[in-house]
This record gives structure tokens, C-alpha cells and sequence, in this order.
């Protein structure tokens, strides 16, 4: 069955209320890592310690993301098949420590690169605080549907990222560290996925152990930028962009290589250490210049 680009685009905006705790938002940074390397820094307790709690911004990724319609088999998609491509946040207002947000989805194109290639869709995603209806950030999301190309669709006009600098190096390099059993703690965030914690699973995927959820990585980064760029003030951050180009493995090293493009405006890339392979390419980070 091919994919059925007219039902999928005629789907209706999809609403989804989600009422999260201080409790959400400390097991969130945790999955992050945050305090690992040191639990009695006081930057780092404000995301894990109910007393003066602020969120990450990031957090918003996990909040209010509602079911998967696309496994539904009258849609066509190839499920097993599916990808996380790319994720985009744009801040609003800052993300509060617990709350009740209203979620509001809707599918913006499919692209057809044929056959051979797949399709790829984008999404947009916007987050609302009930209490008061202000916008809080609004989430891209693409995906790379690799069982799904030749249904007959347009192949041009996708949104190209920004790619980094070539033609210096970077100005900064951040080092990023995980632990072990980070996956362990991040799916309890909602992502259940048994690629991350089930050896067995992993390996009918292709991999010699589970690995990490590239959403935690995407945090992961967002924080360690959020420390590197804005003086741990994570109310600067404008904007975190980036595309995923290679699993990460809980427990090796990482670092950002980082450009500064302009005030308030950076490129990054994410690089597993020992492995000198990209695993999170073309970021931009927008941030409230200091």
C-alpha cells in the first residue's frame, strides 16, 4: 500500500492537554544528565531541586506530543521504516516549572524523493500555557519516511537547514558527557521505545547495544550551549535547531564544535569524541545576546 499523501494532509489539527509536575520536569534534566558530574553545583539543582525549580526550555519536546497516528495502516506508512530527521523550538515565553499546556499538531508537506530515497514530512507543533493561553514555543519536527518515496508527490521546495561554517574552524568546543544508564532514565520522560533499553531489540536493529534517544541528546545539547553561550540563563535561548545524522551510545564522550555566526546566533555540530563522528549536524542556536 503506498502512502496516502490527500487523507494524511486532511487530517484535522490534532489538540492534546497535558497537565506535567515539578516531578516531570526534575526526571526530564535528569535524563539529560544534569548533576551527574557534580550534584551539589547550584546551577545544576535549580533543574533537579523543587526548591526554585526552573525547566529547561527543552523539556517542551516531551509535553503534550500526543498519539502516533502515523502507524494507522490506512495512512501507508512504512512504520518500521520511519525516522526522527529533524527538530526545531522556538521560545516563546519561558516554559514554567508544572503546569497544564494544550497541544496543537498539524502536518505542514510531504516531500516525494522518490522510490529509492523516501519521502519526508514536516510538522509543526504549538504549546500553549491553559491558565493563561500564551503561546509558549512552537516545535518542528521532520521526518524521514525511507519506506514511503514514489507515491506520486512533489520532490521539490523542502526547507534546507543552515549549515555550519566551512570555511573555518569552530570558535568554541564544549565538552558533553553521558552516563550509562542515561537512556534508562530519559524514557521516563515517554519515550518507551525498547530500542533504548532492550540489548535484543537493539541488535535486530543493527546495533550492537541499545542506544540513547536522540530527543536526549537534542537536550542534551540545548543544555550544554544554554551553560556554554547564555551564562546557564536558560530564559535567553530563542531557538535550537539540528538534524540527527548518527545514533548516540549512552555512556562515550561527545563535544559541540561551535561557530559563532553573529550576536545571539550560533552554528553547532555534535561529535562523538572517540568515534570523530557527527552525530547532530547543521544546529543553529538563536539566544538573547548578554
Amino acid at each position: 500500500m503506498s502512502l496516502d499523501y490527500d487523507r494524511l494532509m486532511r487530517l484535522p489539527v490534532e489538540s492534546v492537554t497535558e497537565t506535567y509536575t515539578k516531578r516531570d520536569t526534575i526526571l526530564y534534566a535528569l535524563g539529560l544528565g544534569v548533576g551527574a558530574a557534580d550534584p551539589f553545583d547550584r546551577n545544576e539543582l535549580r533543574y533537579v531541586y523543587e526548591k526554585g525549580l526552573v525547566a529547561l526550555p527543552m523539556q517542551a519536546v516531551v509535553l503534550g506530543a500526543g498519539a502516533m497516528k502515523l502507524s494507522d495502516p490506512k495512512f501507508g506508512v512504512n512504520y518500521t521504516m520511519l525516522l526522527h530527521g529533524e527538530q526545531s523550538l522556538q521560545v516563546h515565553k519561558t516554559l514554567p516549572p508544572e503546569g497544564t499546556v494544550v497541544s496543537e499538531g498539524k502536518i505542514d508537506e510531504i516531500y516525494d524523493k522518490g522510490a529509492s530515497k523516501g519521502a519526508v514530512l514536516y510538522s509543526t507543533r504549538k504549546l500553549f500555557d491553559k491558565a493563561s493561553g500564551d503561546l509558549l514555543v512552537t516545535l518542528g519536527n521532520v521526518v524521514f519516511l525511507r519506506g514511503n518515496g514514489g507515491f506520486g508527490g512533489k520532490g521539490e521546495g523542502a526547507p534546507k537547514p543552515r549549515p555550519v561554517p566551512a570555511d573555518r574552524a569552530a570558535d568554541l568546543q564544549v565538552p558533553v558527557h553521558t552516563s550509562l544508564n542515561q537512556a534508562l532514565i530519559y524514557r521516563l520522560s515517554g519515550d518507551y521505545n525498547p530500542l533504548h533499553i532492550d540489548p535484543e531489540v537493539a541488535g535486530q536493529a543493527g546495533f550492537d547495544r541499545p542506544i540513547l534517544h536522540g530527543l536526549a541528546a537534542y537536550g542534551m545539547v540545548g543544555r550544554a550551549l544554554i551553560k556554554a553561550l547564555c551564562n546557564d540563563e536558560p530564559q535567553r535561548l530563542r531557538r535550537l535547531d539540528l538534524r540527527f545524522t548518527s545514533p548516540v551510545y549512552p555512556g562515550e564522550p561527545l563535544h559541540v564544535d561551535v561557530w559563532k555566526v553573529a550576536p545571539g546566533d550560533a552554528a553547532f555540530r555534535l561529535i562523538a569524541t572517540q568515534r570523530g563522528v557527527v552525530v547532530e549536524d547543521f544546529g543553529r542556536f538563536e539566544y538573547q545576546a548578554g
